[in-house]
């Protein structure tokens, strides 16, 4: 008899993507599969269109992802679990190959390299991945190495052992699990999934300031400091003019002084103390 895989899904206002996120898991080869919506005090319709859905839907006040996977860990019935993004897509058998590892005791948790890019023709995802240094096609690369410090699926009965991710809300949450277990996550052949980079400008700005809050940039006072000078105006300019005369793409001179701003300001937010959360 095959083990119940929980799949758990943080949200917050994520009434655009959702519905395709759940059609994609409710078309999923793998069974039997639950499904578990953490509504993060969403105020557009993301909580109504789980109604629509068989999906067990949970809500609490706003608090960031990682409380959020906890709470939705903590209702779960499966002996395995799961971690998606709302935005994301997923291929039929992506659960099936996902979880093979740890159903094969290869591993205690899994990750996947083949997250493709789901909006590769639009302009400031290929911006995004300019930026990045990555193909137009991927959001992780090829050669990525075959560990991970970010669980996609783990056995419940380890997530409980370190009581789940660090409930910091902060954009590095997710890499908690791995920091407690003390071991990281194997990667699963196939399993392919399909994420979509910032298509606009204003999302660029909001996801670029929640990437500025995380420890790396705005961490410790000297990496405050590092990275005030790494994403200021002058250098922004002059990398994003080289990047884009590089890759024959103009626009990315906008991307970048929009997105090195995004990141800037949370740098300097983080002296005063703004919050880790979204």
């Amino acid at each position: 008899m095959k083990k119940l895989v929980s799949i758990i899904i943080p949200v917050f206002n994520e009434q655009k993507v959702l519905t395709n996120c759940l059609e994609s898991l409710k078309s999923q080869s793998y069974k039997p599969l639950e499904i578990i919506v953490v509504d993060d005090g969403s105020t557009d319709n993301t909580l109504q269109i789980t109604k629509k859905f068989k999906v067990i839907a949970i809500v609490q006040n706003h608090k960031g992802p990682g409380p959020a996977r906890n709470l939705g860990a903590k209702k779960a019935r499966g002996e395995i679990l799961v971690f998606v993004d709302a935005d994301m897509t997923f291929d039929r058998n992506f659960i099936k190959d996902l979880t093979a590892p740890i159903l094969k005791d290869e591993t205690i948790g899994t990750f996947s390299r083949n997250e493709m890019n789901a909006n590769k023709n639009n302009i400031w995802s290929q911006c995004w991945n300019i930026n990045r240094g990555w193909p137009k096609d991927r959001l992780i690369p090829q050669n990525y190495p075959q560990e991970a410090p970010v669980f996609r699926a783990i056995l419940k009965s380890e997530f409980d052992k370190v009581n789940g991710y660090d409930a910091t809300g902060e954009y590095t949450d997710d890499w908690s699990l791995s920091k407690k277990l003390g071991i990281k996550s194997a990667a699963a052949r196939g399993a392919v999934y399909y994420h979509s980079n910032p298509a606009t400008l204003s999302e660029v700005w909001m996801q670029a300031r929640w990437i500025g809050k995380n420890e790396f940039i705005a961490g410790t006072f000297a990496r405050k400091i590092r990275s005030l000078i790494r994403y200021s105006l002058p250098i922004s300019i002059l990398i994003g003019i080289a990047k884009s005369i590089v890759n024959f793409n103009y626009s990315f001179l906008i991307f970048k002084l929009i997105y090195d701003l995004g990141i800037w300001i949370s740098v300097v937010k983080a002296f005063f103390g703004e919050a880790k959360s979204k």
